[in-house]
């Protein structure tokens, strides 16, 4: 199958933008790597919502992912990142297969507290265990790209470039699995399940898959995170952190696979500028912008972005 047209404009922007990485500032590269991990776990939250289910608990598997890599690095001595990646990615994959057989069978807010409990449990765990440096976390090693070991200032170029190739595979594999017969079925879920059902389609099966799905993405952002920032802690499963991730998925919008990543950029902007000028309230410029988002685009951002279309057809 060939990628769309916005696969291939969205696969150019970041190709683009990784040509363009050396005339970056440091800072805005590591703003970036960070708005691409968050895009990929919003980019799992977007098939939950076109199924009408909402994922409180998708933190679980961002923390998954981070600590995965933080483990292999510190543990085994694996500095590779195209190594540590997929095997993070891998663990939170099966993670989510495993728990997918109790959550698929829940729906509405059942599913979101049920997914919020896990997050919880594994954050409990985390805080508890000294010998993962309990809530102080432990920093993550250096790593290398095919062998090759990035001097210090090219470290945040070399995994905005890893990033983006990342993202662009998962982008193409998740917009060809939406207009696949079972990506068209999470509408069919959303709007009827029963009907969906006696048309022959299992609805827990779906919801499985992108369960599944939804978590190795989460595992890839988590996995990222913890190379850019160089450091993890049981934060990553907070409940605050899969509130940020809902929070980018409505600011966002489920119109296309690349308002996820336009989300998440604006929120990295507004989550800078409100913590510059406002260190101590900027969780209520937060939700002063997810008030006004709500009042003025319920339906996200890439609503503006689809305006534009109908009016320039």
């Amino acid at each position: 199958m060939m990628p769309d047209k916005v696969t291939v404009r969205f696969g150019v922007a970041l190709l683009t933008m990784m040509v363009l990485t050396p005339f970056i500032p440091q800072w805005a590269m590591f703003i970036l790597t960070i708005t691409g991990a968050n895009g990929l776990v919003v980019l799992g939250l977007m098939l939950f919502l076109r199924a009408g289910l909402v994922s409180f608990g998708q933190a679980l598997f961002f923390c998954a992912g981070a600590y995965t890599t933080g483990l292999l690095a510190l543990t085994l001595g694996l500095r590779e990142i195209f190594v540590l990646l997929p095997l993070s990615a891998l663990v939170a994959g099966v993670l989510a297969y495993l728990l997918g057989f109790l959550l698929a069978k829940y729906r509405a807010i059942f599913f979101g507290l049920l997914s919020l409990a896990f997050s919880m449990i594994l954050y409990g765990l985390l805080v508890k265990t000294e010998a993962l440096g309990s809530t102080d976390g432990f920093n993550v090693p250096a790593v290398t790209i095919f062998g090759w070991a990035p001097a210090s200032d090219q470290v945040r170029q070399a995994v905005l470039g890893v990033t983006s190739v990342i993202i662009i595979l998962c982008v193409a594999f998740v917009n060809s699995l939406l207009k696949s017969p079972r990506g068209l079925l999470l509408t069919a879920i959303r709007d009827n399940e029963i009907r969906a059902e006696y048309m022959g389609a299992s609805a827990r099966k779906t919801i499985h898959l992108i369960y599944v799905i939804a978590g190795v993405l989460s595992g890839f952002a988590g996995a990222i995170a913890a190379i850019a920032v160089g450091h993890i802690d049981p934060a990553m499963a907070f409940w605050t952190t899969s509130g940020e991730f809902i929070f980018i998925t409505i600011l966002s919008g489920i119109g296309s696979v690349a308002a996820p990543f336009i989300g998440a950029l604006v929120f990295g902007i507004i989550h800078t500028v409100a913590f510059s000028y406002s260190p101590n309230t900027w969780q209520g410029l937060i939700g002063l912008s997810l008030i006004f988002v709500i009042l003025l685009l319920p339906n996200g951002l890439w609503s503006l972005v689809s305006k534009f279309k109908r009016r320039q057809s």
